[in-house]
């Protein structure tokens, strides 16, 4: 990653980037954007400028497709899967060398604190490992038919697939996006998000180290408005990729239905975490917390909502609240931070409006975590907020908040505990803890919902484990050999020989 750039970062102190930040990659070619114009990267620690990137367009948008399907037509789509296979497990290697540099920016651009950066960069490494031992695995099928034939199917791949990335989490969601289509031999382009991309850039240039043929990665940073909607509506993209919310989601599949290109879509979440009386309570306290605060709660699968049996309702909620009262918010630089700032003002001011609002209300807060005077005046810094004894069609537990807050819910018993947890617009992902292991199924295939975890929540990252959502969360699988199957075609040949 050659070409330092600096930025002022969380403490003051000139941070090497690394590599100019401000160009687009078509074609292995890192270039300014047509018309030159570039948009500003803050870092959410401060309120501060970081570093500018690229602000893409329709033409760049065409470029990179064209791009791709030249790539398609040439040193990439010549690859056998081993061969891509190969590709991928260097390009993993590589990431693992510079997970450190990695969660540096991952932690400067978006805030999160270093550990969960690094935390990130280790989980990109192990989706490039996965999907680098599965490229040469999937395998089509011979079909019993008539006399006379041979029946077979083939997975090929889309062709150009284009993948909208977020801002939450850019390695992860490029490792298990990106990472499967290039295991299928499609080739990407990829638009990230305007608000935080360094780690995405990063990325792609050590996808060139690594020896991916130009034109199989494309990257074009800029607006959602502006190069997101030319990627969704563009005729020759042949399959869709969107992380984000329900209301661009909608957009995103509009345009592509325009094209009848297929899309898949990973939205929101309002996912409950469902605490029974015979639950082990101790070992569900750091999943109940961390899985509502980690990355200042902007989290997809985020347990927002913790819904409790009454009988250890008082109990389960003096435990959290005595572990948010020593939660530590700080810059994502400092040393034992447990959450760092939000991403954006405008995303402090919508939490806080939350919070004012239910205050407004007479919603009873369990705990709060505190705010250090010294915290830096311009970072977007939110409290960790536990609300108390929330009803459930309240506004806590029925929006997406997308911010270090979490709501406790009181049930009784199983029907209770059901009604409350399927009871919202989303379906991503659930929890269950209890001791009773007919329970454990009964809930499991009640749950409305994509994945269902029984005495823990998210199983540690998951790369093997597909992923997505039921209603307003979204639709189709990334993740595990899913994935691998959304971002290929099925084609079934017919052979008569007599």
């Amino acid at each position: 990653m050659e070409g330092a750039r600096s930025a002022e970062g969380a403490t003051g102190r000139d941070i090497e980037i690394g590599f100019p930040t401000d160009q687009v990659l078509i074609g292995g070619a890192w270039s300014a954007p047509d018309g030159g114009a570039t948009l500003d990267l803050e870092n959410p620690s401060e309120g501060s400028r970081l570093a500018p990137i690229a602000r893409g367009g329709a033409a760049d948008i065409s470029r990179a497709v064209n791009a791709a399907e030249h790539a398609l037509a040439g040193a990439w789509g010549a690859l056998d899967a081993t061969e891509r296979g190969r590709l991928l497990a260097a390009l993993g290697q590589k990431v693992l060398e510079n997970a450190d540099r990695l969660a540096e920016l991952e932690a400067l651009d978006v805030g999160k604190p270093l550990v969960q950066g690094r935390a990130d960069a280790i989980a990109l490494a192990r989706y490039l490992e996965f999907y680098a031992g599965a490229a040469d695995k999937v395998h089509g099928e011979t079909l019993p038919f008539r006399s006379g034939y041979t029946a077979l199917t083939l997975r090929e791949p889309h062709g150009v697939t284009g993948h909208i990335v977020p801002w939450n989490y850019p390695m992860q969601i490029v490792g298990r996006s990106v990472g499967a289509a290039l295991a299928m031999g499609n080739a990407c382009v990829l638009k990230p998000a305007e608000e935080a991309c360094l780690t995405v850039l990063a990325f792609a240039r050590l996808a060139a180290e690594a020896g991916l043929p130009p034109g199989a990665l494309n990257v074009v940073p800029g607006l959602g408005e502006e190069a997101g909607a030319a990627l969704a509506g563009h005729p020759r993209v042949n399959h869709l990729s969107f992380t984000g919310s329900v209301a661009t989601g909608a957009l995103v599949q509009a345009a592509a239905a325009a094209n009848a290109v297929p899309v898949t879509l990973e939205l929101g979440g309002k996912s409950p975490q469902i605490v029974f009386a015979d639950a082990d309570v101790e070992a569900a306290l750091p999943f109940l917390v961390n899985a509502g605060i980690q990355n200042a709660g902007q989290t997809c699968s985020a347990a927002s909502r913790i819904l409790i049996e009454r009988p250890v309702y008082a109990a389960v909620r003096d435990a959290m609240a005595a572990r948010y009262r020593a939660l530590r918010v700080g810059r994502a630089l400092d040393a034992g931070v447990d959450v760092g700032p939000v991403i954006s003002r405008r995303q402090r001011d919508q939490i806080e409006t939350h919070l004012a609002s239910a205050r407004d209300r007479g919603v009873r807060i369990a705990a709060a975590a505190p705010l250090d005077a010294g915290l830096p005046r311009g970072g977007h810094y939110v409290a960790p907020t536990l609300f108390d004894e929330v009803d459930a069609d309240d506004a806590l537990a029925q929006q997406e908040i997308f911010g270090p807050v979490q709501v406790l819910i009181p049930f009784d018993g199983e029907a209770d505990a059901l009604r409350i947890a399927n009871g919202t617009a989303y379906g991503l992902v659930a929890g269950v803890w209890t001791r009773d292991g007919a329970r454990q199924l009964r809930m499991a295939r009640a749950l409305k919902c994509g994945q269902v975890f029984v005495n823990n929540y998210g199983a540690a990252g998951g790369v093997e484990l597909p992923f997505g959502g039921v209603k307003h969360s979204g639709h189709g699988r990334e993740k595990g050999f899913e994935a691998l199957y959304g971002f290929s075609v099925l084609k079934t040949v017919a052979i008569r020989h007599g």
